[in-house]
């Protein structure tokens, strides 16, 4: 098998006589995609459906009266927990397939066995079984966008809550990353259908150049060891350097176990290459003690500390000996045979419109999002990061390749995005955003209070959605004392 990257590194993840909505992106959708990706594209196989798929119709345009067309997406629903008058949870999915393994684990069903809630998970529409269209062709993915996915919950909790006798309860959105945007969204947008909403690690404001991303990655490498993003520059800057010399190509081949003959033509090409290498660094941290264990066939717990002590290990050779050894190490964790480094060969696969395509696990349609709403960047436009060469020119060139939206475009969609919901600015109520400080999305994230009512939860020294992860005995105690945090707020919201 081939490894082959999508560059979209995207968000993650994904809670009483009331209704729960987790919003959640992490194996409902996977993380933001464009950072999420690659690793966990490959663990996130779905799991054998323990509880059945159900459909619920929705119309195609939600904004659009005249247009009658409808779809089928794709929910499931856990009643272990439910109790006659208690709550109700619904997981929203993000940038991916909704994963029926969150209906059985996961701290939100901590929290529904403690109220007896009745659980649901909603797929996000164009994402896994949910196809509103018959293909992903631009004129298709114009039918995608956070709005109309918030409609969409909109009618989902309408309709159940009518045809389950629900309309009495209070309902509560719970989501992680894409998805915790819309959890907060949704009460923001939507307030007589949302009581409160847990918005964890959610990027609410949208930015066309997100190069904090990797200064974020600095810092958490640095937390591990003060010279790792030292190390790891100096290979990036040397593998830079490697690149000016074609006769050097051969020997880079060799090195990172390409599965043909490296070939740099232009600017795209080597930006490509130095992105996919950076992503090994920049999902370990995104994910760092993810307790899903960042773990590939091998069983092995790919951490921070792994690659720093990797990074320092003077018997690897250089710096950018040991960045190689890095890039195999993922690999064989995997058991991916050869690293996809072609250009080419990843505007052929982003550029295929069929459902069957290669891209359409979700590639194809995040990135979409990204250009006609978030941006989210990861660029090195800046000097306080640890890599070269993937500029933002380089991520916006994208947009125009794939979807026809211009850089011009993409900045206007992004500021229409803040516009809507407010960024950083985001006024409401009873919406609590917990994020982790070794998360490089909590850049663009709430991490101080706005109100008392709109509080937010920084958790040091943990990761993307940990606080949504089961609890284990090896958890940090701030991280647990988080989790305890956001259910007595709701408590206390749940009486309000």
């Amino acid at each position: 098998m081939a490894f082959h990257t999508f560059q979209i590194r995207g968000l993650f993840m994904g809670e009483v006589t009331l209704l729960f909505i987790i919003v959640s992106s992490f194996s409902v959708g996977e993380g933001l995609y464009k950072g999420f990706g690659k690793f966990k594209q490959l663990q996130d196989v779905e799991q054998r459906a323990v509880f059945e798929e159900q459909w619920f119709i929705q119309k195609l345009d939600h904004f659009n009266g005249a247009d009658s067309r409808v779809w089928k997406q794709r929910y499931f629903v856990n009643e272990a927990f439910y109790r006659p008058g208690g709550p109700v949870f619904l997981m929203i999915g993000g940038e991916g397939p909704a994963n029926p393994a969150w209906l059985q684990s996961g701290t939100w069903l901590q929290y529904a066995e403690k109220v007896g809630a009745l659980c649901f998970m909603l797929e996000h529409r164009f994402y896994g079984r949910s196809h509103p269209t018959t293909d992903l062709s631009t004129d298709s993915l114009h039918f995608l966008s956070s709005r109309q996915a918030l409609a969409d919950l909109a009618h989902f909790r309408t309709v159940t809550g009518r045809d389950r006798g629900l309309d009495g309860r209070k309902w509560v959105a719970f989501g992680g990353s894409y998805p915790g945007s819309l959890a907060a969204w949704f009460r923001l947008k939507y307030p007589h259908l949302v009581h409160a909403s847990v918005a964890t690690s959610a990027p609410v404001h949208a930015a066309v150049n997100f190069p904090e991303y990797l200064e974020v990655v600095w810092r958490s490498l640095a937390s591990e060891n003060a010279e790792c993003p030292l190390l790891v520059k100096k290979a990036s800057d040397a593998l830079v350097e490697r690149l000016k010399d074609p006769k050097t190509y051969e020997n880079i081949t060799k090195d990172f176990n390409l599965c043909s003959q490296l070939q740099i033509q232009t600017e795209m090409d080597s930006a490509y290459f130095l992105e996919t290498l950076a992503g090994n660094f920049m999902d370990v941290v995104q994910y760092n003690e993810d307790n899903r264990g960042f773990e590939g066939v091998l069983g092995t717990n790919i951490t921070i500390k792994v690659l720093c002590g990797m990074m320092a290990d003077y018997s690897l050779g250089d710096p950018y000996a040991r960045y190689a050894a890095v890039a195999r190490l993922m690999m064989d964790t995997f058991s991916v045979k050869c690293l996809d480094s072609s250009f080419n060969h990843y505007v052929r696969d982003m550029s295929n419109t069929s459902w069957n395509g290669p891209a359409a696990g979700g590639g194809r349609q995040w990135v979409y999002q990204t250009c006609s709403e978030f941006g989210f960047y990861q660029s090195t436009d800046s000097p306080n990061q640890p890599f070269t060469g993937f500029s933002l020119d380089y991520q916006v060139k994208q947009c125009a390749a794939f979807y026809n939206i211009s850089a011009e475009q993409v900045a206007e969609a992004v500021a229409q995005t803040n516009e809507y919901y407010g960024g950083y600015n985001i006024r409401s109520s009873r919406i609590v955003f917990p994020n982790g400080s070794i998360d490089p999305w909590h850049a663009l994230g709430i991490t101080e209070d706005i109100a008392a009512d709109l509080p937010a939860v920084f958790i040091r020294g943990t990761a993307h959605c940990a606080n949504m992860y089961p609890a284990r005995s090896e958890d940090l105690p701030q991280l647990s004392l988080a989790r305890d945090h956001i259910f007595l707020l709701l408590q206390q919201w749940l009486k309000q």
